[in-house]
């Protein structure tokens, strides 16, 4: 699920008319309101029944609700939903669509400098990623970092994701240090917050990944530093392993693979154990 923080409503984006100004008298189709809310709620509830086609039919039809009746913040905010969608499906050149559009809409209602923009930046910047377009990808990363640290505290958990992903696309471009850097200070946020275990979890296997980029998997200080990260990770998630959340089944099931790979093969299978068994697939 992409970040809601995208949610914007019609005060958000809309000026109140000069009262002096005769286009203030001019009649105007009514702005239709599409029920971000109720939609959102329907959405996750799909997604927690791994009912992608569900959602999928679901943010096409409020989309065109919100084209219908003029509500672009809705636009706007199930855009950001629908290129995460169909990142993780696969279909990256209609991703890419998204991610364009979503960045023209948010031009348009003029909320590219505020939270709301920097997290269709990130979920644009991910999809490239994804797309194998590193450079495009960093850009895209760079200005959503512009875009955060001017709105948002350092400990926002947005920061958090930000700096993972950020570092997933630094790790590709081989600048390994600021990877590291990066999912390092995605480390100190996510770990802070709350329920930000399963996230720091990831951020750990993450860091995992780059130390066989940068060393290679036979090297000693890179045997030594992947087991310290497989630890941290491993403490993480069995620390949640009671959870019942589609969020942490969807971190389980990304995490298993990782395990897998290093070996921690009764690690992978306690994983994917938890994601059936929330998602009711035994």
């Amino acid at each position: 699920m992409e970040d809601r923080q995208a949610t914007m409503q019609p005060e958000d984006y809309t000026d109140p008319a000069c009262p002096f100004c005769t286009d203030a008298y001019a009649k105007k189709p009514a702005v239709r309101q599409i029920p971000i809310g109720r939609i959102m709620e329907k959405l996750d509830s799909y997604y927690d029944s791994e009912d992608i086609s569900a959602a999928e039919r679901h943010l096409n039809y409020w989309l065109e609700e919100a084209e219908a009746g003029g509500d672009e913040g809705g636009r706007f905010t199930l855009l950001n939903e629908r290129m995460g969608l169909y990142r993780k499906s696969g279909r990256l050149e209609e991703a890419k669509r998204d991610a364009e559009e979503a960045i023209r809409s948010g031009r348009t209602i003029g909320v590219m400098d505020r939270a709301e923009g920097g997290t269709a930046l990130l979920n644009a910047a991910t999809v490239y990623k994804t797309a194998g377009e590193a450079e495009k990808s960093i850009s895209l990363f760079e200005q959503a970092a512009e875009v955060y640290r001017k709105t948002l505290n350092p400990d926002d958990s947005r920061m958090g994701g930000l700096y993972n992903n950020m570092g997933l696309t630094l790790c590709d471009l081989g600048r390994y240090a600021e990877s590291e850097e990066s999912f390092l200070s995605a480390i100190r946020v996510m770990s802070s917050l709350e329920n930000g275990r399963p996230e720091t979890a990831v951020s750990w296997l993450n860091l995992a990944s780059l130390y066989e980029a940068r060393y290679g998997l036979e090297s000693e200080i890179s045997q030594e530093k992947i087991a310290e990260c497989l630890e941290h990770a491993e403490h993480l998630l069995d620390s949640e392993k009671d959870r019942t959340d589609g969020n942490y089944a969807f971190v389980c099931d990304k995490c298993a693979p990782v395990f897998g790979h290093y070996g921690y093969f009764m690690t992978e299978k306690a994983l994917y154990e938890r994601a059936d068994r929330i998602y009711g697939r035994t």
